[in-house]
């Protein structure tokens, strides 16, 4: 099984791997149905979608009937403004066929101006903290990609008390100078307030570039179950981080094999270097 952590302030356990649900987008109801024995006979106990991945939530609808109350609910709202966060939250709630979530998210925010709208009168916030007040969502995050949303974070935690974030974390990423110290900078205030912080893009090996697409991912993951274990290890290795799954359902089992199997130990500098090497890695971002 495993192993489960605080995630942050919430009150719940949630497994150190979160289930994520861009790895339904495309899939029939089957495969889906079996993804979610996969994460069953791991205890994988927290799932993580978004309106924006396309067929997800609509997969997902038919488990709540009989997992919703073992299950950490969270999903996620790119729109701007109040009205239209708003109808996309309660879109959410009727194709995930549930009530209520555990934790809705302010999705990939990172354009200034976007930023502006969103955190503004009339912003997407003011619905995520009225749902909150109705008790539509327990909890509020938010989300984003790129070099610059670690900047953008710091941003976002002065002017709302988030409940969680989630951002881009690897050794790769470790490596970038400015991104790695934004990253610090993030973990540092989530330390201090006791707030989530969720990673992705764990397993990223490079982007696609003109290289024929073989997975659901938009990088170009790490294949081989050695190479897997290294990268999920490494982030395991940091216990006050969470990792969200790869969005590939046949990667999945893989990286949800690696987890089982982490002993509490991080690979070495040189055992990841290696990796590095022997994969030809390139960052994602620059």
């Amino acid at each position: 099984m495993i192993p489960k952590a605080p995630f942050g302030r919430t009150g719940h356990m949630s497994t150190r791997v979160i289930f994520g649900a861009a790895a339904l987008g495309r899939v029939t109801q089957e495969e889906a149905d079996r993804t979610l024995d996969l994460l069953l006979q791991y205890g994988i106990n927290h799932f993580d979608t978004a309106a924006s991945y396309g067929e997800a939530e609509d997969r997902m609808g038919p488990w709540m009937a009989k997992y919703r109350k073992q299950i950490f609910l969270a999903t996620k709202t790119g729109e701007r403004t109040y009205q239209k966060a708003k109808e996309q939250l309660h879109r959410s709630l009727e194709r995930l066929r549930v009530d209520s979530v555990d934790l809705i998210q302010l999705h990939a925010l990172i354009d200034p101006e976007e930023w502006k709208v969103a955190m503004g009168p009339g912003g997407a916030l003011e619905a995520l903290i009225e749902a909150k007040e109705q008790g539509l969502v327990r909890f509020i995050g938010v989300t984003g990609h790129e070099v610059s949303i670690a900047a953008m974070h710091q941003l976002s935690l002065g002017r709302y008390d988030f409940d969680s974030v989630l951002l881009p974390w690897n050794y790769l990423l470790s490596k970038n100078v400015v991104y790695a110290a934004g990253f610090e900078a993030v973990l540092k205030i989530c330390r201090a307030r006791n707030v989530a912080v969720q990673t992705i893009k764990s397993l990223a090996r490079r982007r696609w570039d003109d290289r024929p697409r073989t997975r659901a991912t938009w990088y170009e993951p790490l294949e081989e179950q050695e190479d897997i274990d290294l990268a999920v290890h490494w982030i395991l290795g940091q216990p006050d981080i969470f990792l969200n799954s790869t969005g590939d359902i046949h990667v999945l089992p893989k990286l949800l094999d690696a987890a089982s199997r982490f002993t509490g130990q991080a690979p070495s500098e040189a055992e990841m270097e290696a990796l590095v090497a022997r994969r030809e890695m390139k960052p994602m971002f620059w």
